[in-house]
Order: C-alpha cells, then structure tokens, then sequence
C-alpha cells in the first residue's frame, strides 16, 4: 500500500471512531437507539457479506442464525442468569456449529438452489420457535422479554446523559470494532485469498491444494458466527425476543444490506446497515399509505445509480482523487 493511502486511511479511520464516539452524546434517546441498531445490523451484514461477497455462496437464510443468536443470548439471561456480555461467545459458537452443519448441503448445492434451501431455512425457523415442546425456554408466540443492562457508572456530556442506551451504544461499538477486525484480519491474508479463489475459480482452487469441502463449510460457519452475534446483540440491545422478530424479510433485508454497501468489502457493511435501519423510516414518513412502494423506489435508485455498491461508488472516486493520483498517471 502507497505511504500516502496508508496515512490518510488511519487518520480517517481515528477521526471516524473518535465521531461514533461522541454521536450518542449529540441525539435523543431514540436515535442512540436506532444507532445500536445500524451497528448490529453492520455486523449481520459483514456475516453475510463474507460468505457471498468473499466466498460467492448465496444464502437467504440468515435471517434463522439471528434468531438463534438473539434467542441464545435470551434464553441464557432469563433462564440461567448469565450476564449479557457472556451471550455472545455463546451466540456465536452455538450458530457457528448450525452454520457449519448447514454448509453441508452447500457442497452439492450452488447458485439459486442454495439460496433456495437457506431460504426454506428462514421460514422454518419462527415456526419451530412457537413448538410447544420448548415453549418454557422460548416463551412461544410471546417471547421472552428482557431488561437493559444498566451503565457501570454514570455522568453527563453535552448535556445527555450517560444512560443504559447509550451504554449499550458503547458496548455494541466496541463488539462491532471487535468484530470487523476480526474480519479485516481474516480476509486479508491467505484465508480471505482462498475463499476468493474457491468463488472465483474453484477448479484451479482445488488444483492449488485448497480443500473446498471444508473451505465451504467453515465459511458458512464463520459467517453464521458473525450474524449469531449480531442477533445476540440484538435482543440485549432491543430487549426483547419473539418468533414474530424474525420474519423471512429479515434474511432478505440482510442481503440488501450487502448489496448496497458492495459486495467483498468490509467498511460496505455499515453504509447497508445504515440503509437498513433508517431508509424505510424515511419511506414511511414520505408515504403513510404504499412506504414498501417507496422503499422499492430508493432500491432501485440504489442500484441504477450504484450497481457496484456504496463502496464501488468511493473505491473510484477514491482512485481518482487521492493524493498523489495525479502524479502517479503521469
């Protein structure tokens, strides 16, 4: 990487988490709430996206891994008195296993067939949260509803005050900035190059020695994993679970959320969290009456004027006007 790229990214980067830092400070509860919920979608997103962005395997079924991850981290605070911070462990190697046993199937499915069966997943898994079998630990059709960890201590910034959400908020940034280095660190060594080339060129990968049974499942594991936290961190931020919480749209929602942000990129996951969470509150206010008729509008605006994401979209502008651009083409 060009010294120059190099700075500028960290400078960017440092100035970027010092701005998270300080946003819940400057917005109502209500949006420190609504922030919590674009940084655990982010990570929803980074699960997904490294299994179809970086690994090509369509799935529409990780909608079913939140669930597990948010009724995991539920079923453990209400029933055995864990605290919420040890949830996620559990979360994510609870969907990691279920991730992993679902890449099975992957091995002899590809392309829509996948995305068909995973979808099938997806439909399937509310229902099985409502059996009356496990309704003492799920809560049924009601849920189980759970109370906001309190701060550890308290104090005031811009005059807000430091309250559970925005403890949560703290915590969640911290779990998302965990998470997406653990990511960053995966993709961009011979890991992330393997799982290139087995969705790129699969014959040669194999050729190469990769083993792409494993590479497969393991990956639908690790991405499993990632939205398992996501969903933990979902019910401790929301407070609440129920079978209703997660519909199929979940699944789709998730995906638009990697399309929009682009495909194979790591920072693309917190522009499609942010069009998850506040595009349709936007399409709502614009029309009481048809808002899913709007928010199909702003898609395919999205994808008319983005076709390669928001992360495409800076890639080039980036290319074009870094530092030091000019002098490199001539």
């Amino acid at each position: 990487m060009n010294p120059i790229d190099r700075r500028w990214k960290l400078l960017l980067g440092a100035l970027l988490l010092v701005a998270l830092v300080l946003l819940p400070f400057l917005v109502k509860n209500y949006r420190v709430f609504q922030f919590n919920l674009v940084l655990v979608y982010a990570i929803a997103v980074l699960g997904l996206n490294i299994l179809t962005g970086f690994n090509g395997q369509i799935s529409l079924g990780h909608g079913a891994f939140f669930a597990f991850g948010g009724y995991a981290a539920a079923v453990l605070m209400e029933h055995a008195g864990a605290p919420y911070w040890a949830t996620l462990p559990a979360a994510a190697l609870l969907c990691f296993v279920l991730g992993f046993l679902m890449g099975f199937p992957a091995l002899r499915l590809g392309g829509h067939y996948l995305a068909l069966a995973t979808y099938a997943l997806a439909l399937a898994v509310p229902q099985l949260l409502k059996y009356k079998a496990i309704e003492h630990y799920t809560g049924g059709v009601q849920g189980i509803v759970l109370v906001k960890p309190e701060p550890p201590f308290t104090f005031r910034l811009f005059d807000q005050p430091f309250n559970a959400d925005r403890w949560l908020y703290m915590f969640t940034l911290a779990v998302t900035v965990l998470m997406f280095l653990l990511a960053h660190n995966l993709l961009r060594g011979r890991i992330g190059r393997a799982l290139i080339a087995v969705r790129d060129h699969p014959i040669a990968a194999a050729t190469m020695g990769i083993n792409l049974p494993m590479v497969k499942s393991i990956t639908f594991g690790v991405s499993a994993a990632f939205t398992g936290v996501a969903g933990a961190l979902g019910a401790v931020v929301v407070a609440f679970v129920s079978p209703d919480s997660f519909p199929v749209l979940l699944s789709i929602t998730i995906l638009v959320g990697v399309v929009i942000g682009g495909l194979a990129s790591i920072p693309g996951a917190f522009f499609g969290a942010v069009f998850i969470q506040f595009v349709p509150n936007i399409a709502d206010q614009i029309s009481k009456a048809a808002p899913w008729a709007i928010y199909g509008v702003f898609l395919i605006g999205f994808m008319y004027l983005l076709p390669t994401g928001v992360m495409g979209m800076l890639r080039r502008s980036w290319m074009r006007w870094r530092p030091g651009a000019s002098r490199v083409s001539s």
